[in-house]
């Protein structure tokens, strides 16, 4: 016959072995299924393409067609979200600038920190639907400026927006043919994360 104290001293090693189960097997099958299996968590969170290394755009002086930089410079001291392609500004230039728009002003009080800046590489510029559609946005006539517009990547341009950060560095792309809810997630975590700009 066992004593009271003996039971007790039992249970509680019992009790002690179950928590640290509760603990320890968690702990121990994550690092089973990440050293032990080909399951990998996702590798990145961002929902562009960043683009490594960033590049650094040359420092010009663009003709402005349409509007105003915000603070007196272009690709410096904000976020920028720049579409590159002709002024003509066909069905994908329109989707690509809606995006751009929308992406903004759903950023509510933090929008003030993202200019919007289409560089026109021919043709400049449907001012008409540029004023009324998407007042705000900056108009560059690029044509002449092939450092600049070389700076971009140019697979896929009529359907990317590009973001320069506040130092002037084209550091992400973003396909305008995803949910544009990506788009906003970005540019929310880079604002966050962001003490410039």
């Amino acid at each position: 016959m066992s004593s009271p104290s003996t039971d007790l001293r039992t249970r509680n090693l019992r009790m002690l072995a179950v928590l640290a189960g509760l603990f320890l097997l968690p702990l121990l099958a994550s690092f089973w299924m990440y050293y032990g299996t080909d399951w990998r968590p996702a590798a990145r969170v961002n929902h562009g393409e960043l683009i490594t290394p960033a590049r650094p755009l040359p420092q010009v002086n663009p003709p402005v067609v349409l509007g105003t930089p915000a603070r007196g410079t272009l690709f410096r001291r904000m976020w920028t979200l720049v579409y590159v392609g002709p002024g003509t500004c066909d069905d994908s230039c329109r989707h690509s600038l809606y995006v751009m728009r929308q992406a903004r002003l759903a950023l509510n009080n933090e929008m003030t920190r993202v200019e919007r800046v289409f560089l026109a590489t021919s043709d400049c510029c449907e001012r008409d639907f540029l004023s009324t559609e998407h007042s705000g946005i900056v108009v560059i006539d690029g044509a002449d400026l092939r450092t600049l517009v070389g700076t971009f990547p140019e697979g896929e341009r009529e359907h990317s927006l590009f973001i320069v950060d506040p130092l002037g560095n084209l550091m992400m792309r973003f396909d305008t043919r995803q949910d544009p809810k990506g788009l906003l997630q970005d540019l929310q975590k880079l604002l966050r994360l962001s003490s410039i700009g």
